[in-house]
């Protein structure tokens, strides 16, 4: 059974930090493709940061440059380092993993709250 558990959330004041964790479970990780997607009240899911196994990155335009997506294959696990935070980062973020299969597999995490504000 494939699991995704996301932790590092919280409260948070504007222009502080928080990293969020995704450890996967059940699964080969080190060849998926990860990301982090979230949504706010009212909205639709984005992206927000993706990792190739390889290792390449791509980063949403709302969040580059104080947004950084990584992995640790050894523990399993995804990170989203979340620097200079505004009010508009609050969200649920989702932690995604995309099993590179045929067809592929996709598997999502609970979801951790992030809220920015003084």
């Amino acid at each position: 059974q494939v699991q995704l558990v996301e932790s590092g959330g919280g409260l948070v004041q504007p222009g502080g930090s928080l990293r969020l964790s995704c450890a996967a479970s059940g699964i080969i990780f080190s060849i998926s493709a990860m990301g982090w997607y979230r949504q706010a009240p009212g909205k639709e899911r984005e992206l927000v940061a993706q990792i190739t196994s390889g290792g390449s990155t791509t980063i949403a335009d709302s969040v580059k440059g104080r947004f950084t997506i990584s992995r640790d294959n050894a523990k399993n696990t995804v990170y989203l380092q979340m620097n200079s935070l505004k009010p508009e980062d609050t969200a649920v973020y989702y932690c995604h993993l995309k099993y590179p299969s045929t067809p592929i597999y996709n598997y999502w995490g609970q979801g951790t709250q992030v809220t920015v504000s003084s």
